[in-house]
């Protein structure tokens, strides 16, 4: 039997270098912000809308036509010092129809090398993760049974601290991040998820901690990530990658992929303790403007397989595969901040649960605002 403590100790010794090169850089980085005469602190305030009408077709049962508010939510972020801020977001889920808190983020960044994050956010993760549904370029998120499969406490996020960081190495760049966050809100089991990401982009850099799914042609991108979770000996596991090429115009070709394997922590389905796939994504978006904005056509292909489900015998839970095919067709307006996005899903299954095909519009809105204070 494996002892889950010893477990706990050894990851922590091999994350702890990180941590320490963190608090190396932030000792000799003192907070001078209220005593510069040049610090002008702001706070950046905004709102964002995901709301869509769907036709929903099961196999074997009528078909059901809804209009949803998937989403509403409020963003409040703001400067305590200069080198210290605070992010408050909250998210309305239509589904659940509640009100939560999204994020609520401690934020201590001294230069691209240095950044320390405490509170409830996205652990290390997949790239769809840390996009979520308002910064992804398909529509229909977190469905193929491959994204972000990652345990957590609301929308992705869980309770931790993070260290995480940009560098150069040579002509390329790298971002990593590592961090512990709460198991027993996100999972139930008391121990510590201890989570990682590397990231290499080849070509453009992404900056920041977040990331998006398309730049819509503001940058050329070829990245490459990994991630992975660990709690008690149970691990998640991800590949991503993306590839963006500017077209002349204004316009951009994109490519996404991602392989995941959730052995006995996350996944989709509770009732299999193993579930692996992955997906490949192609996306075009025109260059001329048609009125206000420009057309961008996607695919996606995915395939997914649960295994070791849970029970004996008889009343185990046989093994089975999903496949998964979308296709949008979107109208971008002004990037994420205003699009308005036609889709269609087939979802299919060998076994366990019936097939259905989606088809539908969404609306995303978003708007920010940064206020100074002089």
């Amino acid at each position: 039997m494996n002892d889950t403590r010893t477990m706990d100790v050894k990851l922590a010794v091999r994350c702890m270098p990180l941590f320490m090169a963190a608090l190396v850089l932030m000792a000799g980085m003192p907070l001078r912000a209220q005593s510069d005469s040049t610090f002008e602190p702001s706070v950046t305030v905004g709102a964002g809308l995901q709301t869509n009408y769907q036709h929903n077709a099961p196999t074997g049962s009528s078909s059901t036509d809804d209009f949803s508010l998937d989403h509403i939510r409020l963003y409040l972020s703001g400067d305590v010092t200069k080198n210290i801020s605070v992010m408050f977001n909250t998210d309305y889920e239509g589904s659940g129809n509640s009100l939560q808190v999204l994020d609520a983020v401690g934020q201590f960044h001294f230069n691209s090398h240095a950044n320390v994050w405490v509170g409830r956010f996205l652990p290390p993760s997949d790239r769809d993760n840390f996009t979520g549904p308002f910064y992804a370029n398909a529509w229909a998120m977190f469905t193929d049974g491959i994204q972000d499969g990652y345990p957590f406490v609301y929308q992705g996020r869980d309770n931790g601290v993070a260290y995480w960081g940009d560098f150069k190495a040579g002509t390329a760049k790298i971002k990593a991040s590592v961090g512990a966050f709460d198991g027993a809100s996100a999972t139930g089991d008391a121990s510590i998820i201890w989570a990682e990401r590397l990231q290499v982009d080849f070509w453009d850099p992404e900056d920041g901690y977040y990331l998006n799914s398309t730049y819509y042609g503001d940058k050329n991108l070829l990245a490459i990530g990994l991630a992975n979770q660990v709690q008690s000996g149970k691990t998640a596991t991800t590949a991503d990658f993306l590839m963006e090429k500017k077209v002349h115009g204004g316009g951009a070709f994109t490519i996404e992929s991602e392989y995941s394997r959730y052995n006995n922590l996350g996944g989709y389905n509770a009732n299999y303790i193993r579930s692996e796939g992955g997906y490949g994504q192609v996306s075009f978006l025109v260059p001329q403007k048609v009125g206000v904005g420009r057309f961008e056509f996607l695919g996606k292909y995915a395939d997914a397989e649960f295994t070791d489900g849970i029970g004996s015998g008889l009343t185990k839970n046989p093994s089975y595969r999903q496949q998964t095919v979308e296709t949008d067709l979107s109208y971008i307006i002004k990037q994420f901040d205003a699009r308005i996005m036609a889709f269609g899903k087939a979802t299919s299954f060998n076994a366990v649960q019936k097939d259905y095909w989606e088809a539908g519009v969404g609306v995303q809105l978003q708007i920010s605002k940064q206020i100074k204070f002089h």
